[in-house]
């Protein structure tokens, strides 16, 4: 399988704090991908730092082997990479179809927003039904449908999700898995980070689990569902 996304020994903070040391990991094709860990093991930090929104401190980062290290954030999501935040960050008062237009400000998703817009709310029926419903008065779950298909509104080839079921009721948890399973039965490629590790680990291919900036195992999902230490510490068996 090939790599869609490297990235080999990066490094990154906030002025003098080192939020990642030496983060190594890699993302094929088709693959969904997790990150699990702990409250302030870095997973948000690593998702800044793959779609622009933090430059590296040293490191390298390739997009189907093209460097994509320290791009604005802006050319990252050119290049196919689309970040779909912690806490969603959604325009409270813009309409739910104005909301998805924002996804598609690039110039090649631009010149075809009506075919992307039909083709998410597709997807996402759901989104129909409410595309003139202020973004801002809809349940969390439908947020983070909204979320979702604005990130997918550019056609991205690795969709990054940061924390989707953060701040969610169990019901909309179970909807935004859900929804992650018919993100790849389109054929996007996803890399998820996620505190959520049991539901998490049934979902994705493989995982690394990110400790206090540092990897500290990865290997098939499977197997670490399996593994002592981390049924222990993250699924509380």
């Amino acid at each position: 399988m090939a790599d869609l996304l490297t990235l080999n020994d990066i490094a990154a903070g906030y002025g003098s704090f080192r939020a990642l040391f030496g983060i190594s990991l890699a993302v094929g094709l088709g693959e969904a991908i997790g990150v699990i860990g702990p409250n302030g093991a870095g997973k948000t930090t690593l998702m800044r730092v793959i779609s622009g929104l933090l430059p590296p401190e040293s490191g390298d980062i390739r997009l189907l082997g093209e460097p994509i290290t320290g791009l604005p954030a802006h050319r990252i999501v050119e290049a196919g990479i689309a970040h779909v935040p912690e806490n969603r960050r959604l325009f409270p008062r813009l309409t739910v179809e104005e909301n998805l237009r924002m996804g598609a400000y690039i110039p090649a998703a631009r010149k075809q927003i009506g075919e992307r817009l039909d083709w998410v709310y597709g997807l996402f029926p759901r989104l129909l039904e409410r595309r003139h419903q202020l973004a801002g008065t809809m349940s969390g779950g439908e947020q983070q449908m909204c979320a979702i298909g604005r990130a997918l509104m550019s056609r991205p080839k690795l969709l990054l999700m940061d924390e989707p079921s953060a701040g969610l009721a169990p019901l909309a948890v179970e909807g935004v898995f859900n929804l992650v399973r018919r993100i790849r039965d389109e054929g996007f490629t996803v890399l998820i980070v996620e505190q959520n590790v049991q539901q998490v680990l049934e979902l994705v291919d493989r995982a690394y689990l990110l400790e206090a900036g540092h990897i500290r195992l990865s290997g098939p999902a499977a197997e670490l569902r399996q593994n002592e230490a981390i049924r222990k510490a993250y699924v509380g068996l």
